[in-house]
């Protein structure tokens, strides 16, 4: 038999005292968790399910099999591990906010806004300069399209397209990422500026690509797709649980990365929304978001536009999924995701800004205690 464990944060909070003190901050975040689901899985199959608090949890934890004990407590101490900042070049992104990350794509066919920045290069430039202006922490700059059916670009032409785009941003002094699968763009993006690697692989497309990265020192984003070693991210989406087998495989993406030698301060990880996944999937996962803090490292969400929006809103085009994408997001912030990426970075932000005044409202609100 085979027993996995699962630490799942149930019920979230704005505060501590709202608990009398009896939760924890998510992830050095500003949410609070108070009541947590502990699963136990059994070949696949969910076998006991247990609730506690952090008072209790102690007890709930000595009930499980002895070899799920020690995955157990590295779960319950990742749920309330302060995730320190990013270094990206001259820029310090605090995590104990929720941060954007603003989309540019040098691509002629990704979903939303392929084409309008690949030839009007100065187009790119201003965009850029406009998404930092509005708050965007880092630029996302992706060359290569990953909408299913899309088909893999050469890494010649990727870098062509990528390397004017992040030359282009390192110069305004933005923080900028590079979305891409391939060991030799993931070189020339770092060569040209780029602070860190988004790979929706999760480095298991190119074989070459976690040597680099263990090399470069930089971050990493390591995302979920059930295709992430062939040419179709989105092939081969079927789950037993969608929630418990992404997490086990970004573990397993998370743990062959530290093999490679990859600092575990320099991982991020990525539920991979819309990637081979159907809307009901998608919908799990968005609400199975606090879960992930157990893997100990920072969460990156992107959900912008993406296709599950369309099917709730009457088929809306991409460009119409602007109010769908914000209530992700914010759905994210809400989970102590720390990075959203997102097409809409003004609108984000503003959301962000309204979120996090509430939040700070609610941790010096003690009107409701005894005195």
């Amino acid at each position: 038999m085979s027993d996995t464990v699962y630490i799942r944060p149930i019920g979230l909070v704005s505060g501590p005292q709202s608990e009398h003190g009896n939760a924890i901050r998510l992830a050095g975040s500003m949410v609070y968790a108070s009541r947590f689901a502990v699963v136990l899985r059994r070949d696949g199959v969910v076998a006991e399910r247990w609730l506690a608090t952090p008072d209790s949890m102690a007890e709930i934890l000595g009930r499980l099999p002895d070899e799920c004990a020690a995955e157990a407590e590295t779960q319950w101490s990742n749920l309330a591990l302060a995730q320190p900042p990013l270094e990206l070049g001259a820029r310090t992104i605090r995590l104990d906010q929720p941060q954007v990350m603003g989309i540019l794509n040098a691509t002629p066919d990704s979903f939303s806004d392929g084409g309008r920045f690949l030839d009007d290069r100065e187009a790119g430039r201003d965009h850029a300069a406009t998404m930092v202006e509005a708050g965007a922490a880092i630029i996302d700059i992706g060359g290569e399209s990953t909408r299913p059916g899309a088909k893999a670009l050469w890494e010649g032409d990727e870098i062509d397209r990528i390397v004017p785009a992040i030359e282009a941003s390192v110069g305004m002094g933005a923080a900028v990422s590079i979305d891409t699968r391939k060991a030799a763009v993931m070189e020339a993006a770092l060569e040209a500026g780029a602070h860190l690697v988004n790979d929706v692989s999760g480095l298991a497309y190119d074989p070459r690509s976690a040597e680099v990265m263990a090399q470069a020192g930089c971050p990493v984003v390591l995302m979920h797709a059930p295709g992430a070693g062939g040419d179709d991210l989105h092939h081969g989406g079927e789950y037993s649980n969608v929630v418990f087998d992404v997490f086990d495989a970004l573990r397993g993406r998370r743990d062959a990365a530290l093999s490679a030698g990859i600092e575990a301060r320099n991982i991020l990880l990525d539920p991979g929304i819309g990637f081979g996944k159907s809307l009901a999937d998608n919908l799990a996962l968005m609400n199975a978001l606090p879960l992930f803090h157990a893997l100990g490292h920072p969460l990156l969400l992107g959900a912008s536009r993406k296709r599950m929006i369309g099917a709730l809103s009457n088929e809306a085009g991409a460009g119409e999924r602007l109010g769908g994408s914000v209530a992700l997001a914010v759905k994210g912030m809400d989970a102590g995701v720390q990075l959203i990426r997102v097409h809409d970075v003004a609108e984000t932000v503003q959301a962000r800004n309204v979120w996090r005044g509430l939040r700070d409202a609610a941790l010096t609100d003690f009107a409701d205690l005894p005195g």
